[in-house]
């Protein structure tokens, strides 16, 4: 077991590798938790969600969560606690004009900021952002000066990525009211995270539909709408995508990958994955 915890003013970073780990009962900071290997189970209020390679969960600051790990193989875990004042000077200092930060240099009121808390996609400066600053925790580094620049662009890249996964999805419903548009997206954030989290299970549509608390019919064409693609269709990618960690990390045989990522048929996931990234599974590998 590694375990690496560094103080940047109130924020917080935590680098961990392990095979077994349970934190209960976790708030009163922003969020920010990627696995870069292995699974790792976390229970957000009511929600059940497996966090995979290549995603994270942002979670609010008030948001009371469980997180652990279970694995016969080493997970490597990444977490970032965002104290709320920092996420809160972030927001002032970046996101308004600098005519009002010169007006009023003390800030303005504090107000609760509140993310739509989905797992996200780790890729582009966000991921590597994250990755340089595993290395320099890692690596022992614990410059606050240089951490915190780190942590700035974490939240920018956060930001980011927030606007065009909830902000622009949200845009796309077909609704007139703004208030029945941020319902819809979070109900839908909580079918596409139930995917993910259950990938490798044989899942049914009525299934997903439920855990939404949306009807099929509602759920596929509002889906669609926000995601440009069927829940089958994302399915299917994520699924992919795990088969490619799973070829490139490890030595389990082609047929026991595809029953461990949900497939039922060898033939199909070989013409699937060649179709999808122009390689056979065994080329790749």
């Amino acid at each position: 077991m590694k375990y690496n915890r560094v103080l940047v003013d109130k924020n917080e970073i935590i680098s961990e590798s392990t095979y077994s780990a349970h934190y209960p009962k976790n708030t009163g900071r922003y969020a920010l938790n990627v696995v870069l290997s292995g699974q790792a189970s976390y229970t957000v209020e009511k929600r059940e969600i497996t966090l995979v390679p290549d995603s994270f969960i942002f979670l609010n600051h008030d948001t009371s969560y469980t997180n652990s790990i279970d694995s016969t193989v080493e997970v490597n875990t990444f977490s970032v606690l965002f104290d709320p004042d920092f996420v809160h000077d972030f927001e002032q200092s970046n996101l308004l004009q600098d005519h009002v930060l010169l007006d009023q240099p003390l800030g303005f009121k504090e107000r609760d900021t509140r993310f739509v808390e989905s797992i996200y996609p780790l890729r582009g400066n966000l991921k590597f952002n994250l990755q340089h600053l595993a290395k320099h925790i890692d690596s022992g580094v614990n410059d606050e000066l240089l951490l915190s620049e780190y942590l700035n662009h974490c939240l920018a890249n956060y930001y980011k990525l927030y606007h065009s996964e909830i902000i622009k999805r949200e845009a796309s419903l077909q609704f007139l009211n703004g208030t029945t548009k941020s319902e819809i997206l979070k109900r839908l954030t909580v079918a596409r995270d139930y995917m993910i989290s259950n990938y490798h299970r044989r899942l049914r549509l009525e299934e997903v539909a439920q855990v939404a608390c949306l009807s099929v019919n509602h759920l596929l064409r509002t889906f669609k709408q926000a995601y440009q693609q069927s829940p089958h269709q994302f399915l299917t990618k994520v699924r992919l995508h795990q088969a490619k960690h799973f070829l490139r990390n490890t030595d389990y045989p082609i047929n026991e990958i595809v029953d461990i990522v949900g497939f039922e048929c060898p033939s199909s996931f070989i013409r699937l994955f060649r179709n999808s990234f122009q390689v056979t599974p065994g080329q790749y590998r």
